[in-house]
């Protein structure tokens, strides 16, 4: 079955811009042309990725992306901005948003984004699969559950942000291997990313504070003239 994207554009030339090509690659596509909208859309349906503006009236799409964190930290939200500041950048990302794109963009790149999104997107497989995604990954006094997305340490509960949550599974799954910001990139931003690779030392520092400072133990080592690794033994 083809994925089913949710587009959230106020602007109709540019909606209906998206839903042609979108549906000339095989996906199903839904559309709403505000936050209220969407939001009712997204609760309503079985959606594989929302591709979200972020200026929209009545409800701005950071407070559409907030409600539907709330309730659903899987589905994939690429972020269609006018505004190219660090600063939203972050902020969408902080709140939730897997990736993003400033408008104005080229279709092959959206395009490229979106399968990278949608490869990274928990799916159901073999009772063999969904048993192997229900096991804890540890290192030390660190435990992560996939299928729960339970993340703590020595007891205490850790939140993270979707993208910190999958670079961390990487790393946990990854445990004592010496991992390069390539490789990274590319198993948890995807091999379409266009970025900057300097993501990786942001994202590493943003888990790292999370999991690593106040408690005894460092887990997460740089590697100097390398990358990462996550280990549980000095």
């Amino acid at each position: 079955m083809s994925a089913s994207i949710l587009i959230v554009e106020d602007e109709e030339k540019i909606a209906r811009l998206l839903e042609i090509e979108l549906e000339c690659e095989g996906y199903r596509v839904g559309k709403a042309g505000n936050g209220v909208e969407a939001l009712e859309k997204f609760r309503a349906g079985d959606w594989h990725l929302v591709l979200l503006d972020v200026m929209l009236p009545g409800m701005s799409g950071f407070e559409l992306l907030r409600r539907i964190r709330q309730s659903d930290a899987d589905t994939p939200v690429i972020l269609l901005t006018a505004k190219g500041s660090v600063e939203d950048k972050v902020a969408g990302l902080d709140q939730g948003a897997n990736d993003y794109i400033t408008k104005p963009f080229q279709i092959e790149e959206l395009l490229a984004r979106i399968r990278a999104a949608l490869r990274l997107r928990p799916a159901g497989g073999t009772a063999e699969a969904s048993a192997e995604k229900e096991a804890w990954l540890t290192a030390a006094d660190l435990k992560l559950n996939e299928s729960t997305r339970e993340v703590s340490r020595s007891g205490a509960s850790i939140e993270l942000t979707p993208r910190e949550f999958d670079l961390l599974v990487y790393l946990l799954r990854n445990k004592r291997q010496v991992l390069n910001r390539d490789q990274i990139l590319q198993a948890v931003w995807g091999y379409d990313y266009y970025g900057d690779t300097n993501v990786v030392d942001v994202y590493i520092r943003y888990v790292r504070k999370k999991v690593d400072h106040g408690f005894g133990q460092e887990l997460i080592h740089t590697v100097r003239g390398v990358g990462y690794v996550l280990k549980d033994n000095a």
